[in-house]
């Protein structure tokens, strides 16, 4: 992909502008919330006020330099400080995680009144290891995935090592509606071949990203919900290929950026299909479902 600076600019050009130092609450009032999520609530407003917010000029800076492309050293530093403070994939739903080991152990409602507060700055979710689209991706890998998907690529992502993208929507036809996506995932002797265009792969451009989620068609005859599957894909399989770089408003979103991308006769292993052939939307709506 041409990563380039004449991209248009990911970020304002002007410092951040001021923001309200008091945040609306999902609950009748912050008090009335379980005492668990009003020390987080607390925890995390403390976090985001004293260490993201005053970053919001270095790293804004940097999204506009000729580095734009890189990830910003300032990122991985406020990420070390979040995980070191226990404020760590505060994602992660409460029936994966119940006893809060890995993350939070929260529900989508008592996570939400965390968001509110991360929602304040653009740099927040990565620093808590909550940003999309790795947590839908997380949330996958550890339902549906193999143990060797959830080595390979839960577990890193989990740690922050690494990122993701979801390939779904298509440049050919109207995405909004899942069941026109056209790609191919073809069975072949070993696994499965892939072929198609992805547009908004949100997560493409960012060079630590290692792993696709990849969703298309293995049996165009069966009853409409059941002729799509998801894939996970290797970044660097053979085939796959980020073309550029896209827009919205100008703003490209970089150094993750909305990537434009083709699969040329990219082969994976059987595994590779999550769940099984035809269950990409029982899948879709494990991802995106309350818990």
């Amino acid at each position: 992909a041409d990563k380039g600076a004449n991209v248009s600019n990911s970020a304002t050009t002007a410092a951040s502008p001021a923001r309200p130092t008091q945040t609306a609450s999902l609950w009748a009032s912050t008090g009335s919330a379980p005492p668990r999520v009003q020390q987080l609530l607390r925890e995390v407003t403390e976090f985001v006020e004293q260490e993201v917010l005053p970053a919001e000029e270095e790293l804004t800076r940097h999204s506009l330099s000729a580095d734009r492309w890189t990830i910003s050293p300032k990122i991985e530093e406020l990420k070390a400080k979040a995980k070191a403070a226990k404020l760590w994939n505060l994602w992660l739903p409460k029936d994966m995680d119940p006893q809060g080991k890995a993350g939070a152990g929260l529900t989508n409602k008592e996570y939400a009144t965390l968001c509110e507060v991360m929602g304040r700055s653009p740099f927040a979710p990565e620093v808590f290891n909550c940003s999309a689209p790795d947590t839908g991706n997380m949330e996958v890998l550890h339902r549906f995935g193999t143990d060797s998907h959830k080595a390979e690529f839960l577990a890193p992502l989990l740690n922050g090592d690494i990122r993701s993208c979801f390939a779904m929507t298509e440049p050919d036809v109207a995405s909004s509606d899942a069941t026109n996506i056209s790609s191919h995932i073809v069975r072949t002797d070993g696994g499965f071949r892939l072929n198609g265009r992805k547009w908004w792969t949100s997560g493409a451009m960012d060079p630590r990203c290692k792993v696709i989620i990849f969703m298309g068609k293995t049996d165009p005859s069966a009853p409409r919900h059941k002729q799509q599957s998801m894939v996970v894909v290797r970044m660097d399989a053979p085939g796959v290929k980020v073309v550029r770089p896209l827009t919205v408003y100008g703003y490209d979103d970089a150094p993750h950026g909305h990537a434009a991308m083709t699969f040329t006769d990219v082969d994976v292993p059987a595994d590779a299909v999550l769940l099984g052939e035809g269950r990409g939307f029982e899948i879709a709506q494990a991802r995106l479902g309350p818990d």
